[in-house]
């Protein structure tokens, strides 16, 4: 699994057939705080929304590999410089192979480029080891545990994690490769 093979795009209509099938998912669900059973045609009119939302504060793209899309990526209380980053794999028969730790370095290096942000957060359940791993991985260290949340049916401890960016040198530190990736490139 390469970075280049992670294409961010915006949502579109046409995708809700695959929000449908993660809909139905419950592994996805629980582990996304998505509701089960829910009416198809609320869902169609959510996913309507999402498409056509354009707030100031929040961007959600769509995670495509292959030509398919797979997941969702969140800019979230953008504000300045800062952001928080949000990653959802759809198909969970795909976690654990690296996509979110590539879409989330397309997010950043997006959000550097594009929005001049130089400061990312995340939250994650500290029993969502993968999710950890990719913060970690990608350079975020834990600022806080903070509250508790219900994750796979079980309540969990929130942990808080941060990342900062040089504004001179805009580049994303990547502990497991120990290199830097400088998201100019991607302009």
């Amino acid at each position: 699994m390469s970075k280049e093979s992670i294409v961010l795009r915006p949502l579109r209509i046409d995708d809700y057939e695959t929000v449908l099938k993660w809909s139905k998912d419950d592994q996805f669900c629980s582990a996304n705080d998505w509701e089960r059973n829910r009416d198809e045609e609320e869902l169609r009119q959510w996913w309507i929304f999402c498409v056509n939302n354009r707030a100031d504060d929040f961007i959600r793209m769509g995670i495509e590999l292959d030509g398919k899309m797979i997941g969702y990526a969140d800019l979230a209380n953008i504000e300045g410089n800062t952001a928080e980053i949000g990653i959802a794999i759809g198909e969970s028969s795909l976690w654990g192979r690296g996509i979110g730790y590539h879409a989330a370095q397309r997010l950043m290096e997006y959000a550097s480029t594009k929005l001049g942000i130089t400061v990312f957060t995340a939250e994650t359940h500290e029993t969502n080891k993968r999710s950890r791993k990719m913060l970690e991985n990608l350079g975020f260290e834990e600022t806080s545990r903070i509250g508790t949340e219900e994750y796979l049916g079980e309540e969990t401890q929130l942990i808080q994690y941060s990342l900062t960016q040089n504004a001179e040198n805009p580049t994303i530190a990547h502990k497991s490769q120990n290199t830097r990736i400088n998201p100019s490139k991607y302009a």
